[in-house]
């Protein structure tokens, strides 16, 4: 259905805490801790091509030449606010990995992002990306921090998202075929404010409680 880069997840974890996460009635202590949750088991989906060498090491038993990633510098960089809450579920993956910073809201007229922060490692381009947001509803916001972090010269770039709608998979497929997109869900389509149905409402008010 999707380009070869679309990755929807099929585990029965991810499905169930997302139920959770769709809950109107889901506390924001319990929303917040299960975004970082599902965001440690789709980082692990996330990094299976990371690439690996081999070292020797000494077990209790004998010598033994192992696997081990290789060395290979890692980043994830959240599109603020609501991609803050699913950066503490990759660092307990990748606890080696820097944090880069977008700010990004959207026109809630024209549903276009703007840009209002940036802030990244001296050494980003030397660095794989993950960006990581909630939600991939009309994939504006998406689609620029990609840009931009292509304006920065990554090259290795892949995206995060709990829920995606078709309309954002295809504008991510379209303008990036060269990033590799990590789907909690792929829900049914966006209502005429822009959200995703049946969704689970605003990500960012429901992690930090501000509605």
């Amino acid at each position: 259905m999707y380009s070869e880069h679309v990755h929807i997840m099929d585990h029965p974890l991810v499905a169930h805490k997302l139920s959770i996460l769709r809950d109107k009635n889901t506390s924001t202590k319990d929303f917040r801790e299960i975004v970082s949750e599902i965001g440690m088991l789709m980082t692990y989906e996330a990094t299976r091509n990371l690439p690996l060498t081999t070292r020797e090491i000494e077990t209790p038993i004998c010598r033994a030449t192992v696997p081990t990633l290789d060395g290979k510098k890692f980043a994830v960089v959240p599109i603020l606010r609501a991609g803050l809450g699913l950066v503490d579920g990759v660092l307990r993956i990748v606890p080696s990995a820097r944090v880069g910073h977008i700010g990004l809201y959207r026109n809630e007229e024209t549903l276009e992002p703007v840009k209002y922060f940036c802030k990244m490692p001296k050494d980003v381009t030397d660095r794989d990306i993950l960006i990581v947001d909630p939600m991939l509803a009309t994939g504006g916001s998406a689609d620029a921090a990609i840009g931009f972090m292509k304006e920065y010269g990554c090259k290795n770039i892949k995206l995060m998202v709990l829920l995606a709608a078709p309309k954002g998979i295809e504008r991510i497929v379209k303008h990036h075929p060269d990033v590799d997109l990590y789907c909690g869900a792929v829900d049914d389509h966006l209502n005429e404010h822009g959200y995703i149905v049946p969704g689970l409402g605003d990500a960012g008010d429901r992690i930090f409680g501000t509605k």
